[in-house]
């Protein structure tokens, strides 16, 4: 709706006023959302917006890689990556994967439809047995690579597999969902270091949809608590698990379905920015060696109430989780943790925490590049010639 469209750009278009970027990269999922055939017009609208708006009247350069070719539903991934580069931004070329180098960057491009055919990116979706119950759904990733004041770095634009059914990630810990997500970054990450294209340092950005474990999150939050199991007559199939306290009038502590999440009191995974529950969030413990991450200091990114009076309030569909992230590889990290970057010009958080930017909460990273911080100046003039 359009007063979620103005709420979403004021908060954007303000947390580029105080920081000021060179570079702003935005890496956007579910592009035309749920029903993308009726929706995709107004992407096209949000696009020209963004492109007009005054508050980025400054970034002189613009790539828009929109992927809306929803009838092609092997390649669909309803990914959108948008860059704006300042006009003060002398030094800065994209890489081109055809033609194995790079180019300098003129104007303002927007792609849409067939992504396919532009060599300035690659695009992939998951294998078709990656798919939980191979059924296939819009996941995948789009990659950039860029050279900016002597560093190049690759922008991964990722959108991973949700958790289908609350009571099937309830049954295992880790869950089966987690099993499916892990297979897919890993392909990720194999498939952006491997032997076609120069390592260089890369951000994986987007929807990783990590969750908490749920059983452990169960447990932790229903541990005095008898739990009840509803089933269906006909499959016997768990249909609900409704735990209740066992005095008090037996009063219902926590109802899970498939999609309801129905905790008692929601403000426990907003005190303190949900931090006691980050000890519940483990599925990036197996990428250690690959991933990094700067320290979440935001309450869970999802699932935000679509309710536009309900700016902090969380949907009772799934556990809130913190889906939403920028990890980087320790070559990446090595650049935004640079001895000269002082704290304040680091901020890893949360745009529109008081009001509603839809079901996810945006993340951002913000970070300064120091001149010189890349080990990849010499190459950058070698290839670029």
């Amino acid at each position: 709706p359009d007063n979620l469209q103005k709420t979403w750009l004021r908060e954007f278009y303000q947390t580029v006023q105080s920081h000021k970027p060179h570079f702003i990269a935005v890496h956007c999922q579910e592009v035309g959302g749920k029903n993308y055939e009726a929706s995709m017009s107004h992407v096209d609208c949000f696009v020209k917006e963004l492109l007009s708006s005054d508050a980025m009247k400054e970034y002189n350069r613009v790539r828009v890689y929109l992927d809306e070719n929803y009838k092609s539903q092997e390649h669909f991934t309803a990914l959108g990556s948008c860059y704006f580069l300042h006009e003060s931004l002398k030094n800065i070329q994209q890489f081109d994967f055809k033609a194995k180098k790079f180019k300098k960057l003129v104007g303002k491009e927007i792609y849409s439809d067939t992504l396919e055919s532009t060599p300035m990116l690659e695009k992939e979706k998951f294998p078709q047995d990656y798919f939980p119950e191979c059924k296939w759904s819009r996941k995948g990733f789009i990659r950039t690579r860029w050279a900016l004041a002597d560093c190049v770095f690759d922008l991964v634009n990722i959108h991973l597999f949700h958790d289908a059914s609350n009571i099937l990630a309830w049954e295992k810990s880790p869950s089966v969902y987690s099993g499916t997500r892990q297979k897919a970054l890993g392909f990720v990450l194999d498939r952006i270091t491997d032997q076609r294209f120069e390592k260089v340092p890369y951000f994986v950005f987007g929807d990783f949809n990590f969750r908490l474990d749920t059983r452990q999150v169960v447990e932790s939050l229903c541990s005095t608590a008898t739990m009840q199991t509803v089933r269906l007559g006909d499959t016997n199939e768990v249909d609900k698990l409704i735990f209740r306290e066992s005095e008090n009038d037996r009063k219902v502590v926590l109802q899970l379905e498939k999609k309801l999440f129905n905790y008692i009191n929601q403000d426990v995974f907003r005190e303190n920015n949900g931090t006691l529950f980050l000890q519940f969030d483990s599925e990036l413990s197996c990428f250690k060696e690959r991933l990094h991450e700067l320290e979440i200091a935001f309450p869970p990114s999802y699932p935000y109430s679509e309710d536009s009076s309900q700016g902090k309030q969380y949907m009772n569909t799934r556990c809130p989780a913190w889906c939403d992230r920028v990890l980087m590889s320790a070559t990446a990290k090595d650049l935004v943790l640079k001895p000269e970057n002082e704290e304040k010009n680091l901020v890893y958080d949360n745009i529109g925490p008081n009001v509603c930017m839809g079901d996810h909460k945006p993340v951002y990273l913000s970070f300064r590049l120091t001149p010189g911080a890349g080990k990849w100046c010499q190459r950058v003039e070698k290839i670029s010639v």
